[in-house]
């Protein structure tokens, strides 16, 4: 925007994040990781630091940065950094493919590459010819004699970008999203504060890694915004070490995915699991009923589901504590306008299905490098086309699943989700996922179904379930075939993979 020759300037969120923390408490401890702490004066020190040697490495304000890093403190003093500095932080993570890796910094055209110091070699191998710097848990391993103290904070104007997300790419390469310094601060007010009422006495926990949408607003935006303490995993998270955390740092706001949930819930041994949390989060593929009630009855804690997109920064339709409706995903974050559309851009009545279309401030405004791609789904009027399906009633949202993945059987759409509640209702149904498959030449609803513990494979268990199906669910709605297997593919996010699903043939 462009006011008597000047661009209108915004906050830089790395300085609008840190600033009342060292006002108030800056030797309160901001991240735990392992048995280290970080202090918000460690940080804001630690993140001029580096801010100053991006400097120094030549990097200018609007060039890109990848921080190709685990969990650790480094990841929030590179990101942190990058924006004190001007760069676009480029948050790509550890575990990404080889291949996705070295397309991330081809196609954002990135200038530096920050690595741990367990990848610095395969790294320098992947991306030749482009600066570095090499950081352990703490930061920069490189002997750093900068003085950051003087430092002055660049001063983004409105259109420049603090960050870029790059989506999973379970359906291809990974896509640049680009945000700007907004989308890391206003997440902050519109839910965490107004939905989720996060305070600074909370210690918040997040098995989403800091490179995702989700994982980057609950481990830095949040700790960060409200003084709140936050406890970083840098490996993947697995039933037994989340509980070990859990138990040592007694978090109280849990924030993961169903994956994770359903993990925890099938390891404990007794019929109640005792947890010193206030609040448990959930988000990045459709929580089931059934494993909502389960939790519910194994801790007598709610799931808060919810869901969001990496184009739109963080939640736009939540559930509320308290107020949690099983089988729901919640209603509108105020702040956002929300469509459901068919297939010719009009809007369903409620209770029908329809393409989901969201507009917000936090909105990404296009694609990285993928114009066509952008047009499809940034459209003109201000929504983004989010490529879910949805259905609302008295207010409440319900996922019907991704459009891509509906299925059309007898000229009549089915969702994978209701089949899968189906399915999940039985008890010898630890969780399933439904894809189409291919039965006398046409498609029809496969289930692929892993099994509860202590549950053998029989061979009536799967027409059990399928009377089962039958008894809950109309005709073309059942599932034809079903394929029993010891796990669900999922991408690193932890959403399910339906696409590796369809290469297999369920008997």
């Amino acid at each position: 925007m462009v006011f008597r020759g000047l661009m209108l300037s915004t906050p830089n969120a790395a300085v609008q994040l840190m600033k009342g923390n060292l006002e108030r408490h800056p030797d309160k401890v901001a991240y735990v990781c392992g048995d280290q702490t970080l202090t918000f004066r460690q940080l804001d020190l630690a993140s001029r630091r580096f801010a100053r040697l991006l400097q120094t490495r030549g990097i200018v304000p609007g060039e890109r940065v990848v921080i190709a890093l685990p969990d650790c403190f480094a990841f929030p003093v590179a990101f942190l950094g990058c924006l004190l500095a001007g760069a676009i932080a480029v948050t790509a993570g550890s575990s990404q493919r080889d291949e996705d890796l070295t397309h991330i910094v081809n196609d954002s055209a990135a200038s530096l590459l920050v690595s741990h110091v367990k990848q610095s070699s395969l790294h320098a191998t992947l991306c030749r010819g482009i600066k570095r710097i090499i950081c352990d848990v703490l930061g920069p391993t490189e002997d750093d004699a900068c003085h950051a103290a003087d430092n002055t904070p660049y001063q983004p104007t409105a259109d420049d970008f603090a960050y870029m997300l790059y989506s999973s790419g379970s359906t291809g390469r990974p896509k640049g999203i680009p945000h700007r310094h907004k989308s890391l601060l206003l997440p902050c007010q519109l839910v965490g504060q107004a939905v989720l009422g996060i305070t600074g006495d909370d210690i918040i926990f997040s098995t989403s890694k800091l490179s995702f949408c989700y994982g980057l607003i609950n481990s830095l935006s949040f700790p960060l915004h409200f003084g709140a303490t936050a406890i970083l995993l840098p490996d993947k998270p697995d039933a037994r070490s989340v509980l070990d955390i859990i138990e040592i740092h007694k978090p109280s706001i849990f924030f993961s995915v169903p994956a994770v949930f359903r993990h925890i819930a099938l390891s404990s041994a007794g019929p109640q699991l005792k947890l010193p949390l206030r609040m448990c989060c959930s988000a990045g593929e459709a929580l089931p009923l059934s494993l909502f009630k389960e939790w519910q009855r194994l801790t007598g804690l709610e799931i808060i589901d919810g869901i969001g997109a990496s184009e739109l920064a963080y939640h736009f339709i939540s559930n509320r504590p308290g107020q949690a409706l099983a089988g729901s995903t919640g209603r509108l974050v105020p702040g956002y306008r929300v469509r459901l559309v068919d297939d010719s851009g009009n809007d369903v009545p409620s209770g029908s299905e329809g393409n989901l279309l969201v507009s917000g401030e936090t909105g990404a405004p296009f694609y990285w490098n993928l114009p066509e791609r952008s047009r499809a789904t940034m459209l003109a009027d201000g929504y983004i086309r989010t490529g879910d399906i949805f259905l609302e009633r008295e207010g409440y949202y319900y996922y019907r699943g991704r459009s891509d993945d509906m299925i059309k059987v007898d000229a009549q759409w089915v969702s994978p989700v209701t089949v899968e509640e189906a399915l999940c209702s039985h008890h010898a149904v630890a969780e399933c996922a439904v894809a189409a498959v291919t039965v006398g030449g046409f498609p029809r609803p496969g289930a692929f179904v892993v099994l509860s513990p202590g549950v053998d494979q029989t061979p009536d268990l799967a027409g059990a379930l399928m009377k089962h199906a039958k008894s809950l669910l109309p005709d073309h709605l059942c599932p034809a075939r079903i394929r029993f297997m010891t796990e669900l593919p999922r991408t690193s996010t932890g959403k399910i993979k339906r696409s590796a699903l369809c290469e297999h043939t369920p008997g």
